[in-house]
């Protein structure tokens, strides 16, 4: 075999080999990641407001929105899951969270419930009380608390957004993001990646 021959040869079984390689990348499955379910699993969640109207029973819920529709909402699954935060009875304001348009719900929160008093034992020395004020028109305020001004809260798919700023941060304002546990009359339990909250209802003087 001459020294042409040879190099034809090696080119051709080279170039045989690549492609049988190409061929066997080609055909192994490709992983994929579902931006919705793996990084943000409430992207496709939904928040409609309204007023509570007069319900058939513990399943359903009857909505007058801001839009001004009236819609029953089957809350069968989202009270099973234990994701109905402080109950309803007509004429509460309540946030109804859907899983998109037409999936089924799988939050209900009595906003006329989370407004009010929190407060939690100061985590410094535990001799006083401080908390938060959740007004009505998304207001929030601090209470007995110098370092931290709150400013503004809202409900975003589910989530308690509260605007603050900190004591020695200028007028640089930050949002915390946290997801409700439990809210009932007397106790407001919230929580985010690195912090939990406990709080009891207080006076509204």
């Amino acid at each position: 075999m001459n020294r042409l021959t040879t190099q034809l040869v090696f080119a051709i079984t080279t170039l045989m080999a690549l492609t049988s390689c190409e061929n066997k990348k080609q055909s192994g499955p490709i992983e994929f990641i579902d931006p919705v379910s793996d990084v943000n699993p409430r992207a496709n969640y939904i928040t409609i407001y309204g007023i509570c109207g007069q319900s058939l029973s513990e399943h359903n819920l009857k909505v007058l929105t801001d839009n001004g529709d009236t819609i029953s909402y089957d809350i069968a699954q989202a009270r099973e899951e234990g994701q109905v935060f402080g109950e309803f009875t007509p004429g509460d304001r309540m946030a109804v969270v859907t899983n998109g348009t037409t999936g089924p719900v799988v939050e209900v929160i009595n906003e006329s419930v989370l407004m009010g008093n929190w407060l939690t034992p100061n985590p410094i020395d535990g001799s006083s009380e401080v908390g938060i004020r959740i007004k009505d028109g998304g207001i929030a305020e601090s209470i007995e608390q110098s370092s931290i001004v709150y400013k503004t809260w809202k409900l975003n798919r589910g989530q308690l957004e509260i605007l603050l700023m900190r004591e020695g941060g200028g007028d640089e304002e930050e949002i915390n993001i946290y997801t409700i546990e439990r809210l009932d009359s007397d106790s407001l339990i919230i929580f985010d990646e690195e912090d939990r909250f406990e709080y009891g209802r207080g006076s509204n003087g």
